[in-house]
């Protein structure tokens, strides 16, 4: 049976605001975080994801707080990520209404990690967050932190299957070289994933036309993340969903497709 694909809204958030940009710079305010997430269910959106990218102890409480007020709005899958570093930390966001969490810099300082939240919790609620950038490694890719600035000192391909043996169960693959550009998915990094990984493969970064979606799901993603495309009003997502379907994919219908 072939699992229909999903289409996924990212909403970056500091401060309580949605923000979005080039390559991890010059963000502008996007909107309320709740008021969008709420939008974004009422347009189709098969699951959201909310990355606190200031991810400071002192704003873990406003996350926890805005996951709250979006529970209560939606009804759709809810990943979480952005300063999680313990399992205390997932249990405070799953009892905040969060479905998923998704860590990427903590698990990079202590792949146990990894573990340790499959364990307690099962690898459905476990999404591996990987920024990822082409550079001279074996794969051709490297893992970067700091919003794509510094080289984690790992190829992206040794660390998916490093995450997916330690029980990730789902991989978010961020191209950084592609974020925000709007210029399409980066297809290369996608098929080299997907070659090595069976769990969920989620693309991000880069969305732009209509096709774009379509070719990162010819390259192997089973759930497509996009923000500025949909935050600024260049697709709704039930016009992504119009596309898909009538080019043959598998997707989710709801009212406004």
């Amino acid at each position: 049976m072939t699992l229909s694909i999903r289409i996924i809204p990212c909403l970056d958030v500091t401060d309580g605001r949605v923000v979005k940009g080039v390559n991890f710079t010059d963000l502008v305010d996007a909107g309320d975080p709740v008021e969008m997430a709420s939008l974004y269910n009422r347009e189709g959106a098969d699951e959201l994801t909310f990355l606190d990218i200031s991810a400071s102890s002192s704003d873990r409480e406003t996350t926890l707080d805005v996951v709250r007020k979006t529970a209560e709005q939606v009804f759709i899958p809810l990943t979480v990520g952005g300063g999680i570093r313990t399992v205390e930390d997932v249990d405070r966001l799953l009892r905040a209404g969060a479905d998923k969490v998704s860590i990427n810099t903590s698990a990079i300082a202590r792949p146990e990690l990894i573990a340790e939240i499959a364990d307690r919790f099962g690898s459905q609620v476990l999404v591996i967050s990987i920024d990822a950038r082409r550079a001279r490694t074996e794969s051709g890719f490297e893992v970067t932190t700091h919003g794509g600035r510094q080289s984690a000192g790992l190829d992206a391909l040794a660390w998916v299957g490093k995450a997916c043996a330690l029980g990730a169960g789902e991989i978010l693959l961020n191209s950084m070289d592609a974020d925000g550009t709007r210029a399409g998915y980066d297809i290369g990094m996608i098929t080299a994933v997907r070659a090595i990984s069976k769990v969920p493969l989620i693309a991000s970064g880069g969305a732009g036309s209509l096709e774009d979606f379509a070719a990162a799901l010819d390259a192997g993603a089973d759930a497509l993340l996009a923000a500025s495309v949909f935050h600024f009003g260049v697709h709704r997502i039930s016009d992504v969903k119009k596309y898909l379907s009538a080019q043959g994919y598998s997707i989710r219908t709801n009212a406004t497709v």
